[in-house]
């Protein structure tokens, strides 16, 4: 790689042992994947923020005490615990000290206490065509497709080193060449009645994550006026099923006004097609349960927004969640403080949704599972949702989950798309 004379520097350790760390690891990164230089970053996204292995803990802390400071803005993933309620959140002593010395680590370092999967709705929301280093699977597939901001998928620790120097080798998703559809998704006889039922993204995403794998696909066939929140889902999705860093969805992604332009004057090398059993089946393969036993109702994955919330509190008015289930829905701690001056908040409490933040629900201390089964309207959750917890996991929509939870039985509608 060609090296700035500062750059130089750095490596030599001139400017401090954390700087001369971090960019060690961005350029053994960039040699790797073949980058000419680095090239500046606007903000970062830390996805390193959940204890999982000690090493993650301590090279944080290692960086922190060399004096490591963030060049850009940097915002955080979640933890592995709500670190704010944290005794109602039943987190063990021991998880509760590892997360609260990666919390002290990293804000040690100047990072911004967002605690959140999805930065893109806290105000950190980079612009098109802005050159960012994010983590986070949902957060990187939403920034390349629906806003048109550039990264690469951002391995834990990378990122951090990344914020600390404000730099990253150039290569990968920041190029404009790097960033044309090699496939062509077709989404063919689904009835706007079909996209009308918002649990159709999440499917939507897992099946286009399983096809694309890690190459860049454009989608034909999304509506136009789909809701962000509803794309957040489908990102999500796709990102747990399939490498998925930039999905060009027609109409929608700023670099996908057309097919032409995401293919960039090229033709697909592939033509796939998504039909409304291919949804169907994608919907009972995110069912894991063999039983109709739901006992544990999670949304909030990715993080729940202010207009979900809205949702979730119109569906409960005048409703209780049964005694015999769980209802979690999980947030940032910026969304949590609008639902609580709103008078949502305690609405939703009154009824008997327990309302959490900073977490990542697939991080749930295991040793504290009491559960027989788990109901989620987010494709990403129930995909991941056995491997992670060991738990059967039943996918449906929001309105499914809120009456599985009214009535403490399992209520499933019949879908659209498995309509014969």
């Amino acid at each position: 790689m060609r090296l700035t004379d500062q750059e130089q520097e750095i490596l030599k350790g001139k400017h401090g042992e954390a700087p001369r760390i971090a960019l060690s690891v961005l350029v053994d990164l960039g040699e790797v994947f073949g980058a000419q230089e680095m090239m500046r970053v606007s903000q970062v996204h830390i996805d390193m923020t959940i204890y999982m292995v000690d090493a993650g803990v301590e090279f944080a802390e290692r960086l922190a005490d060399l004096g490591g400071k963030v060049a850009v803005p940097t915002s955080l993933n979640p933890s592995a615990i709500d670190l704010e309620r944290w005794k109602e959140y039943r987190a063990p002593a021991k998880l509760l000290d590892k997360s609260r010395r990666l919390e002290n680590a990293y804000l040690r370092m100047g990072a911004t206490p967002t605690w959140t999967c999805v930065p893109y709705q806290q105000g950190m929301i980079p612009r098109f065509g802005e050159q960012i280093a994010w983590g986070e699977s949902n957060a990187i597939a939403f920034a390349n497709s629906i806003i048109g901001a550039r990264t690469n998928r951002y391995g834990d620790l990378m990122d951090i080193c990344a914020a600390i120097i404000g730099k990253v080798p150039k290569f990968g998703l920041h190029l404009t060449e790097n960033r044309k559809a090699e496939v062509l998704i077709q989404l063919k006889e689904i009835s706007r009645e079909m996209f009308e039922n918002k649990a159709i993204y999440p499917l939507l995403g897992f099946l286009i994550g399983e096809m694309a794998g890690d190459r860049v696909a454009a989608i034909k066939g999304i509506p136009q006026d789909v809701k962000i929140d509803s794309l957040k889902g489908l990102c999500a999705a796709a990102a747990s099923s399939g490498a998925v860093g930039l999905l060009h969805i027609i109409g929608v992604t700023p670099e996908a006004q057309s097919l032409e332009m995401c293919l960039q004057g090229t033709k697909p090398r592939e033509i796939l097609q998504i039909m409304p059993k291919m949804i169907q089946d994608a919907e009972e393969r995110l069912s894991t349960a063999k039983e109709d036993m739901a006992d544990l109702i999670i949304v909030g994955c990715p993080h729940f927004s202010f207009a979900e919330f809205r949702e979730l509190a119109q569906l409960m008015e005048g409703r209780k969640v049964n005694r015999s289930v769980t209802f979690w829905a999980i947030t940032s701690r910026a969304v949590f403080g609008w639902i609580k001056n709103c008078g949502i908040l305690k609405d939703l409490t009154d009824s008997g949704v327990m309302v959490f933040t900073d977490v990542c629900p697939l991080q749930y201390p295991k040793e504290t599972w009491h559960f027989n089964g788990t109901m989620t309207n987010s494709g990403k959750f129930a995909n991941y949702c056995f491997s992670q917890t060991g738990l059967d996991v039943t996918f449906g929509s929001l309105e499914e989950c809120v009456d599985t939870a009214v009535t403490g039985k399992l209520c499933r509608r019949e879908s659209p798309w498995g309509k014969n």
